[in-house]
């Protein structure tokens, strides 16, 4: 049975280069540039393009592109324009919100107006994404699930940074852009608010995490271990059962006794990842905003200690 374990290895079957279906009449034509990669072919298809951007794609790029320069450039104007400092100490370097005195006032450049802007040209690069996102779904004929994904984790974005620092009247509030500084923000925001643990949809947040990446391993791993069955071939076998189909349900109704659809495993996954997000968001913009200290709120409500005594 050892050449079935396919856990690190996959067999590279490819024909001629495949273009992909046809656009509609309105939409920018393709690009025509492709290759095959047999290194990546290890980890997804070999085929690399034919790309398309079109015209959200391209200024999303280009939003994206200013963003990164004026975080970049501000860094390095930090160091006094000195590159081997600048990577040197890269991961401590940061571009900080204005200071709270400053409200919701854009400030000066060098004290917080480098990051409003790069913040104005990140979100707009994300947002013009996810409207291409959508637009390629819609032109494809797809389903906008994936779209609406990753509105989940945008709104996770904009609460952090810019509706919860609006609704407290101060840009102070959000995230820095910067790898430590980053980290350090959200240690000192949890301390602040008197824990974030003790907040309930912080707990569901986790929960999700975990639980997507627990489905999406047990989902991963049923489906290899059936690869050689041709359980990949999952959207077939939904309407055609076959051997794979039939062999990875009952695997789990021997294990657990119940075991997910082929189509609905998906669903459950899909929801708990975005889930994740969703109840994070909600969870970040509750706090400072309707709850000041989450310790005492969960003491109020029964779910932390009133003290804790020593040793535990």
């Amino acid at each position: 049975m050892a050449q079935y374990q396919n856990i690190f290895t996959r067999v590279q079957v490819h024909g001629p280069i495949d273009a992909g279906v046809a656009l509609p009449a309105e939409d920018s034509k393709r690009g025509s540039t492709a290759m095959i990669n047999t290194l990546l072919g290890r980890f997804g298809d070999a085929q690399i393009g034919p790309f398309y951007l079109g015209g959200l794609g391209t200024a999303s790029l280009i939003c994206g592109f200013i963003a990164i320069e004026i975080i970049g450039l501000s860094m390095l104007a930090s160091v006094n324009w000195n590159p081997v400092t600048f990577v040197r100490t890269l991961f401590y370097l940061s571009v900080d919100p204005p200071a709270a005195s400053w409200g919701l006032r854009i400030p000066p450049w060098s004290q917080g107006g480098n990051w409003i802007a790069a913040g104005f040209f990140l979100t707009a690069a994300i947002l013009l994404w996810w409207a291409r996102m959508y637009r390629r779904a819609i032109s494809l004929g797809l389903g906008t699930h994936v779209a609406w994904g990753f509105a989940s984790a945008i709104w996770l974005y904009l609460v952090l940074g810019f509706i919860r620092p609006v609704l407290m009247g101060r840009w102070s509030e959000a995230v820095p852009f910067g790898i430590f500084s980053h980290l350090d923000w959200t240690n000192n925001f949890s301390l602040t608010y008197g824990n974030l643990f003790y907040n309930p949809f912080h707990m569901l947040s986790i929960a999700f995490l975990y639980g997507s990446a627990l489905l999406f391993a047990m989902h991963a791993a049923t489906i290899l271990a059936v690869s050689h069955y041709g359980g990949e071939r999952e959207i077939e076998q939904i309407t055609d059962r076959g051997t794979a189909s039939e062999r990875a349900a009952l695997f789990w109704r021997w294990t657990m006794g119940f075991n997910a659809s082929i189509e609905s495993i998906h669903r459950w996954a899909w929801w708990f990842a975005v889930l994740c997000t969703l109840t994070g968001g909600i969870g970040i913009l509750l706090t400072g905003t309707a709850v000041d200290n989450w310790y005492q709120w969960g003491i109020k409500h029964d779910i932390a200690p009133a003290a804790y005594s020593p040793g535990g």
